[in-house]
């Protein structure tokens, strides 16, 4: 996973003179646009726009003063300021070890000494995503002031350095049990973090969780273009809450502004012509079937083009479109299914339908886990498996190899282009089937078991569902689900809980 040196600053970067014409309607876009050769390049390592995490460390710890014939000390091996310079220096380096052998994208801060209730409430003006508190010794009152927010995990040791005082007194004083915090996700009281936010010595387990607060820190505020404007699969409501929940915003462009552009680039021979190129080179990748017209995939890659000069010109790496359908594709010629297909495959977030009830969990996922992720129909479970179609599945699905690919037709118009993925059987899938209006989101693993071609949604798999797959039946809503290689569910949990929405496993081992 790229730790996001393509950041928002440099899309901005790129064309911010442009950002005002197109909240003007951009009446440039008529003008031809000039695409790079290599603007679309299928050998490019995936890379993911977003910024690293700004975590800050806060080591906690006194200096108590030996007093004779009574006790003078709590346990933990950090009592002294030179115990505490070597713990410093031993947290400094254990963050840079995540960052590199679990390549997870941090921004690592000093790490800051607290020895009094007031040094703690001190770092509140400290700018950062998330705080991980090491309390070596000090008070229960010193403990709470050390935790900011709900993006903040304990780390506590009991062999991997000098033991800590916490790692004999932490509890449910402080701490809410799993349970109830699953259920009932937004803390009331001073217990704002739970069991499951405290890690002993193991630093993969604490990578995880600062892999799932990166993806919290990502989606909060997350720019994204909305061609055609936000909806939600049964409720219209769905953009205000994925504004005021996730503090996400909504980039309007509407079909006209699209038109002109479109217009534009068909009617502008370079366009075509590094349309075309890219169609022969997509088209040359192996594993490639082409059952459809070569027209629909070359105006899949004119799309792909007015696509990403979009996204620069919004300072946005999320897109999405409504009607996708529908009014795409007499202006177009063609479907806009594999133009999204291409977006996700380079490492950018783009989705169908702009369904903001599944645009939030997919954003991130796709975060958590660092590849593309495929928005699909759920069907009804039966005998432990579900069908998982759509007709703009992302190819590069594992964020490097390209799956064998059949590229059809849309199918519900038999017009355009789509592409059929064959994903490995056996292959790891995490999903997330989000319950709108509690909010709650369901979380399932399951594996590949066939790629069928039936009568439905192009890229289609049979996926076999771990656990208690009968759950499932209480919560089938006719809804979209996300998908991504590899189990990525405990990461989703703990992220969930950030955004006040219940979580339930229901393939817990």
């Amino acid at each position: 996973m790229c730790c996001a040196h393509l950041s928002r600053r440099q899309f901005l970067g790129t064309s911010s003179g442009l950002v005002a014409a197109s909240t003007l309607g951009f009446s440039a876009a008529a003008a031809p646009p000039a695409w790079a050769d290599d603007r679309w390049d299928p050998g490019r390592p995936f890379a993911m726009p977003a910024r690293p995490l700004r975590v800050l460390p806060v080591l906690m710890y006194r200096t108590p003063t030996p007093r004779e014939k009574t006790s003078w000390k709590s346990w933990g091996g950090v009592q002294t300021d030179s115990a505490a310079n070597e713990e410093v220096a031993r947290i400094a380096a254990e963050l840079q070890r995540i960052q590199s052998q679990h390549a997870v994208p941090l921004e690592i801060l000093p790490v800051a000494r607290v020895k009094t209730v007031e040094e703690a409430q001190a770092l509140a003006s400290t700018p950062r995503d998330a705080t991980v508190v090491y309390p070596a010794t000090g008070s229960g009152e010193m403990l709470r002031a050390c935790i900011p927010d709900q993006n903040t995990v304990i780390f506590t040791r009991h062999r991997s350095g000098p033991a800590y005082y916490w790692y004999e007194a932490l509890s449910t004083r402080y701490l809410r049990p799993a349970a109830e915090a699953a259920a009932q996700p937004a803390p009331t009281g001073d217990r704002l973090l739970s069991v499951d936010d405290v890690v002993v010595d193991n630093l993969a387990d604490l990578a995880w969780r600062l892999r799932a607060l990166y993806a919290v820190a990502n989606l909060r505020g997350a720019r994204i273009v909305a061609v055609g404007g936000p909806m939600g699969k049964y409720a219209p409501e769905a953009p205000q809450v994925a504004r005021d929940r996730y503090g996400m915003e909504i980039l309007d462009v509407s079909y006209d502004d699209l038109a002109v552009r479109i217009q534009a680039a068909l009617a502008d021979a370079r366009c075509m012509r590094q349309s075309e190129q890219w169609a022969d080179a997509y088209l040359a990748t192996p594993g490639t079937t082409l059952s459809t017209g070569r027209n629909y995939i070359v105006n899949a890659f004119m799309l792909y083009g007015v696509f990403k000069d979009l996204m620069e010109e919004h300072g946005a790496s999320l897109f999405t479109i409504q009607q996708c359908m529908s009014t795409i594709m007499p202006m177009s010629d063609t479907t806009a299914c594999l133009t999204l297909s291409l977006l996700n495959d380079e490492g950018l977030g783009a989705f169908c339908e702009s369904d903001f009830v599944i645009i939030p969990t997919g954003i991130l996922l796709y975060y958590i886990a660092g590849k593309p992720v495929f928005q699909h129909n759920s069907t009804f479970p039966h005998a432990g498996v579900v069908t998982c179609a759509h007709c703009t599945g992302p190819r590069r699905m594992n964020g490097e190899r390209y799956e064998p690919t059949d590229l059809m037709t849309h199918y519900e118009s038999e017009f355009g282009a789509a592409p059929k993925i064959e994903m490995p059987l056996g292959q790891e899938l995490s999903f997330i089937n989000p319950d709108y209006a509690n909010p709650r989101w369901v979380g399932l693993r399951g594996s590949v078991i066939d790629n069928p071609y039936l009568e439905i949604c192009r890229s289609q798999q049979d996926v076999r569902v771990d656990g208690a797959w009968e759950k499932l039946l209480d919560e089938v809503r006719d809804s979209h689900w996300v998908m991504a290689y590899g189990d990525y569910l405990k990461e989703a949990g703990f992220a969930a809980r950030r955004f006040g929405v219940a979580w339930e496993n229901i393939s817990v081992a």
